[in-house]
C-alpha cells in the first residue's frame, strides 16, 4: 500500500502545473482521472515530439493515470461526472477563475454533495486581485515577481529561465503540499476545502533574501549586484579557455581560500582577475583541478552529460520508465521518495480510453 492508495482525484487540468501536480499524486499511489474534451482532449497531447499518437510531453506527465473524455457543457455528461465527484478526494483545474461556477462545478456546488472535497485551484495569479482574469504564462509570472530582473547577461539584459519556475516550483509543487496538508486536517474534521494556488505568489518565496534586504537596507538588489545574483566573484560562472563555464559558488572563507590557492590567486581577487585566470585553461582542466577538493564548483553540464551523469545513475534517478507506442521512456524524475513509489513501468492513458467509469444512461 502506498501512501496515498485508496484516494482518487479529478483532474480537470492541462498543460503541465496541475498535470505535474497530479502525476506526484499518482506516483505515491492516488487513483488520477484525467477530465478531458472529446475529440482533442489535453492540449499537450498534441505538442512535439511524439511518443506514438500523443506527444512525449503528455505521455510524461500523465504516467499512471486514466482518461474520461466528456463534454461539460452538455447537462447530462456533467451530472455523470458530478456522480464521480460524490466519491472523490480531490479536485485539481486550472482554468481562469469563474469558468469552473459558470460549469455548475465550482466549489460551492461541488461541496454541497461531497463536503469533504478538497478542492485544488492553480492560476496564474490566483482567485482574487486585480490581475486575477490576465492570461500569462511562466516567464510573465517570474518577470512580475521581480525574478527575472535579478538574472541578466552581460548585456544587462534579462535571461529567459531554462526551468519553468512558476509552473513547477510555483504551481504543481505547492498544489501538492497543499492538498496533502488538507487530507491531513480532514482526517481531524471531516472537512474539504478550496485551496487557491498562485504561481506568480509563490514564486516570493525563492524570493526572500531579496525582499529582506531590500527592507531592511532600503536599497533593493538588482542584477550583478547582490550575493547570489553575480555580485560577488564568490558565485559567478566564468568561461573556460575551451568555450565551456565553469560554476564557481566558494561562498565561505574555507572554500574561497581553497578555490583562490588552486587558482593562484590572492583572497581580494577581482571577478576580472578571476575571469582571466579560468579563461586560461580547458574545462576539463579546471575539473580536474578541483577534484578531491572542497571548492563548491563544477563544470556546467550539457543536459546529455547530465542524463548519464555517473552519479544520477547510481542514484536511480532514471529508473522509473514510461510505456508508450514508440517504447519506453524514461519517466519524470519526481520528489517522491522511493518507498513511497511503485516501480513497474507504466503508461499513460488513451484519450477516453476510462469511460465506462462514468455511469451508464
Amino acid at each position: 500500500m502506498r501512501p496515498l492508495s485508496g484516494i482518487r482525484v479529478l483532474d480537470f487540468s492541462t498543460l503541465l502545473p496541475g498535470p505535474l501536480c497530479t502525476l506526484l499524486l499518482a506516483e505515491a499511489g492516488a487513483e488520477v482521472i484525467k477530465i478531458e474534451r472529446p475529440g482533442a482532449g489535453d492540449e499537450m497531447r498534441t505538442y512535439t515530439p511524439r511518443a506514438g499518437p500523443d506527444s512525449v510531453n503528455f505521455a510524461l506527465l500523465n504516467r499512471g493515470k486514466r482518461s474520461i473524455a466528456v463534454d461539460l457543457k452538455d447537462e447530462a455528461s456533467k451530472q455523470k461526472i458530478l456522480t464521480l465527484v460524490k466519491e472523490a478526494d480531490v479536485l485539481v483545474e486550472q482554468f481562469r477563475p469563474g469558468v469552473m461556477d459558470r460549469l455548475g462545478l465550482g466549489f460551492d456546488s461541488l461541496k454541497a454533495i461531497n463536503p469533504g472535497l478538497i478542492y485544488c485551484a492553480i492560476t496564474g495569479y490566483g482567485q482574487s486581485g486585480p490581475r486575477a482574469m490576465v492570461a500569462a504564462h511562466d516567464l510573465n509570472y517570474v518577470a512580475e515577481s521581480g525574478m527575472l530582473s535579478l538574472a541578466a547577461g552581460a548585456d544587462g539584459a534579462p535571461v529567459v529561465p531554462a526551468a519553468l519556475v512558476a509552473d513547477v516550483a510555483g504551481g504543481a509543487y505547492p498544489a501538492v503540499m497543499n492538498i496533502l496538508l488538507a487530507l491531513r486536517q480532514r482526517e481531524r474534521d471531516g472537512k474539504g476545502c478550496k485551496l487557491d494556488i498562485s504561481m506568480s505568489d509563490n514564486l516570493f518565496t525563492f524570493l526572500y533574501w531579496a525582499l529582506g534586504e531590500g527592507e531592511a537596507t532600503g536599497t533593493w538588489p538588482g542584477p550583478a549586484t547582490a550575493l547570489v545574483a553575480g555580485g560577488s566573484p564568490r558565485y559567478q560562472v566564468y568561461r573556460t579557455a575551451d568555450g565551456r563555464f565553469v560554476a564557481a559558488a566558494p561562498l565561505e572563507d574555507r572554500f574561497w581560500q581553497n578555490f583562490c590557492s588552486i587558482l593562484g590567486v590572492p583572497p581580494d581577487a577581482t571577478k576580472e582577475r578571476i575571469s582571466q585566470v579560468v579563461l586560461s585553461q580547458t574545462a576539463e582542466a579546471w575539473k580536474n583541478a578541483f577534484a578531491g577538493k572542497d571548492v563548491c564548483c563544477a563544470v556546467v553540464a550539457t543536459m546529455e552529460e547530465a542524463f548519464n551523469d555517473p552519479h544520477f545513475r547510481a542514484r536511480g534517478l532514471f529508473a522509473h520508465k514510461v510505456l508508450t507506442d514508440a517504447g519506453e521512456l524514461t519517466a519524470v524524475p519526481v520528489p517522491v521518495a522511493e518507498a513511497f513509489r511503485d516501480p513497474s513501468p507504466a503508461g499513460y492513458p488513451r484519450l477516453g480510453a476510462d469511460n465506462d467509469l462514468l455511469p451508464r444512461g
